[in-house]
């Protein structure tokens, strides 16, 4: 059976369309863009379905996004979306406006433990009974005209998760309804919460074995290359490689020959951007003493597995209980991040990291299993 489809080439079009879509109780919502030597990605499409059409917006047209923010910020309509961490990045950086509330067929797919992390096509083959063509996400969104074969993918994507969500929100506890918004819920507020460039350093590879005055060296780099990334519009490794920044911050070269031969430095980097690393470096080198950041946390050690594994434990035996996909439950950033807090002889307190209903059924638990430990 076709489905029935509208392309919205207009902005006029476009805000009709918000006016009769902020009248439903949901929309799905999907995205098609290019990201190859962007930093950010270039949305080549937007997919809307309402469980009746297919709408089609070209966003290589569309010059006033307003009326579509104003939708994704409605609190009276339901925005679904697939996995869609990245296509939050696509409207955010489209619309300035994130989705909420916000409904995830991958999360809900979890609660309802029909599989952990499912692709789009299986989720649909398990729920709905169809076998979908093969994706067309590796082709190129940006050329105009579109091929059939993008088109329809297109089309179904839109039509086939306005269905998912009608399939599986009867199914879903009215808990399980809330926990899928609540995750949603914090989907958003993480994208919200730009990398500060500053901080990056933290979350480098190996930056745990440098010293304090290394790290204020790291942490000139790591931002100058975050910052750099976002005005050049390239990605971070084309900017300065992420395998270079801790055995610069190690060595601190001081001429471009040095800088040529630390370990995975292109050639590029050194002819464009050789001097300023090594006044970046130089200066970063005299920062004084009461200004070096706080020496970062060792890994855990290798005996702490053990607790790890009991902690994950708590997560399993919740997930049973209530019939969830196990790994839903507990972030092994969150367990490593509550094991930081007071290894090995405590106290342990609960990150912030575990929020939510989370903390409320499962945190007690959690601090009992290291209390009786200490």
């Amino acid at each position: 059976m076709a489905i029935e489809t509208q392309w919205v080439l207009d902005n006029a079009h476009l805000a009709r369309l918000c006016a009769e879509w902020r009248q439903l109780p949901y929309v799905a919502v999907d995205t098609e863009f290019m990201r190859v030597d962007t930093f950010y990605p270039i949305a080549a499409l937007l997919q809307v379905g309402d469980g009746r059409c297919a709408y089609l917006i070209d966003p290589l047209l569309i010059t006033d996004w307003a009326a579509f923010a104003g939708l994704l910020e409605d609190q009276a309509v339901v925005k679904v979306l697939h996995a869609c961490s990245e296509d939050l990045e696509v409207l955010w950086r489209l619309t300035g406006s994130l989705p909420t509330p916000l409904f995830d067929t991958q999360l809900a797919a979890g609660y309802l433990n029909i599989g952990f992390s499912m692709g789009y096509s299986r989720l649909v083959q398990a729920v709905l009974g169809l076998e979908l063509p093969k994706g067309e996400t590796r082709s190129d969104w940006l050329q105009r005209p579109l091929s059939e074969t993008q088109i329809q993918y297109a089309v179904e994507d839109a039509q086939h998760l306005a269905e998912l969500y009608e399939a599986l929100m009867p199914k879903l506890s009215e808990d399980k309804r809330a926990w899928v918004l609540e995750d949603g819920a914090e989907l958003v507020t993480n994208l919200q919460r730009e990398t500060d460039p500053d901080e990056a350093y933290r979350e480098v590879k190996q930056a745990w074995r440098l010293k304090p005055k290394q790290l204020a060296v790291l942490r000139v780099l790591t931002a100058w290359r975050e910052r750099q990334a976002r005005e050049r519009n390239q990605p971070r490794n084309r900017v300065l490689r992420e395998h270079s920044l801790w055995p610069l911050a190690r060595t601190q070269p001081s001429d471009l020959v040095g800088l040529a031969r630390i370990e995975d430095m292109h050639p590029r980097t050194v002819r464009q951007d050789g001097e300023t690393l090594l006044e970046l470096i130089r200066t970063a080198a005299t920062t004084p003493e009461q200004d070096w950041p706080e020496p970062l946390p060792e890994p855990l050690p290798l005996d702490a597995s053990g607790l790890l594994k009991k902690l994950r434990a708590v997560g399993q035996h919740e997930a049973q209980t209530l019939d969830i996909a196990p790994e839903l439950m507990l972030r092994k950033k969150v367990l490593e991040a509550l094991l930081k807090s007071g290894y090995p002889d405590g106290p342990y307190r609960l990150p912030e990291s575990l929020r939510g209903w989370r903390r409320e059924r499962m945190g007690q638990a959690l601090l009992d299993v290291l209390e009786k430990k200490s």
